[in-house]
């Protein structure tokens, strides 16, 4: 009896001995505290980024509506330069001109999942077309170069522009023929005559620049004659043609030769010196947007002036609204444009812009 006993007491003290040791292979709360202390819950990777900053290395697409524009080659430039050195993946496209090309590019750009679209449009007459597109796709768009009216971009609030006042740049050009000796009256017969060289007048810069570079003319109490009014569409050669067509047709009655930018104004200076004339002499030729060439010549006395287009302004500008769409800016009506100020280059200050 006793030894039966002892047998029973023995087996159940091994019993409970493998039972202990069973319960020490795994936690007594296997959702619990040890995996917790093992995986802190504010991990790196769960951590979320404050909404406010955008991501660096986010997709651009910008839309150019021609790369072979002078001053906007060097907007472009500047405007990838800015993009790339902080941090964000850029695709910039050629719409050669072509709106219905531009239009399957910012399509193609939506399909893609960028995540904002800078635009340059090739007719302004597109924009509620591109501004309904963007919107219905919920993309932030800065617009640059070709404004809308604030009506047009009213319609979306993840839209701004920036640019210039046109009107500003066409003003100091008439100023710069004010600043003359004699106004711009080289014959003395009480009145400007002038051509005007005009860019696309569909475009509101091309509009501005020919309106308000005659109306500083008026507002000072200058009598005014145009001769001409030719469309340049921007070029270079069609400037040369039309200014030697003027001058064959109008010869010395042409006293001032107005040009919406400066590549059209380089193409006039070249049928000025082929006609034996001699800027800021017998004649006066002005432009716009400060490129390098006209700067030369300008310095050079081969033109009266210019008006600085500044690039890099509004590149950075571009980039600083876009960087505020992405961390979730929205625009109220009629706060929709951002201006760069534009500004007068002349023979006495010149040096200040050349490289």
């Amino acid at each position: 009896m006793k030894k039966t006993f002892a047998l029973l007491l023995a087996a159940i003290l091994m019993l409970a001995t493998l039972t202990a040791c069973g319960g020490g292979d795994k936690p007594a709360d296997t959702t619990g505290g040890d995996q917790q202390t093992q995986e802190p819950a504010n991990t790196p990777e769960e951590t979320p980024e404050a909404p406010e900053e955008p991501a660096a290395g986010g997709n651009i697409g910008v839309c150019i509506y021609k790369f072979d524009d002078a001053f906007m080659t060097t907007y472009r430039n500047a405007l990838e330069k800015m993009l790339k050195e902080k941090g964000f993946e850029v695709t910039v496209v050629d719409g050669n001109n072509d709106q219905a090309k531009q239009n399957e590019q910012i399509n193609t750009f939506i399909t893609q999942g960028v995540d904002a679209l800078i635009i340059n449009p090739v007719m302004t007459s597109a924009a509620d077309t591109i501004i309904a597109t963007v919107k219905d796709a919920g993309i932030p768009t800065v617009l640059i170069n070709r404004e809308p009216t604030a009506e047009q971009m009213a319609a979306y609030d993840k839209l701004v522009y920036v640019g210039c006042d046109a009107r500003q740049s066409g003003t100091m050009q008439g100023e710069l023929i004010l600043d003359t000796p004699n106004k711009g009256d080289i014959n003395g017969d009480g009145k400007v005559s002038y051509i005007m060289i005009q860019g696309d007048p569909e475009n509101v810069d091309a509009q501005y620049r020919t309106e308000f570079s005659v109306k500083a003319l008026t507002d000072a109490g200058m009598e005014v004659e145009e001769l001409n009014l030719t469309r340049g569409d921007w070029d270079r050669e069609k400037g040369q043609t039309i200014c030697a067509n003027d001058l064959a047709q109008f010869g010395d009655k042409i006293e001032v030769v107005f040009c919406n930018n400066d590549d059209m104004a380089i193409g006039a200076l070249q049928a000025i010196q082929a006609a034996n004339r001699k800027v800021n002499e017998d004649i006066y030729l002005v432009g716009v947007d400060a490129l390098d060439a006209a700067l030369n010549e300008v310095s050079n006395g081969n033109m009266t002036g210019t008006v600085l287009n500044d690039a890099e302004g509004q590149a950075a500008g571009a980039v600083a609204e876009m960087e505020k769409l992405l961390g979730g800016a929205t625009y109220a009506a009629n706060e929709q444009s951002v201006y760069v100020d534009y500004v007068k280059v002349t023979p006495d200050n010149v040096g200040d812009f050349m490289k």
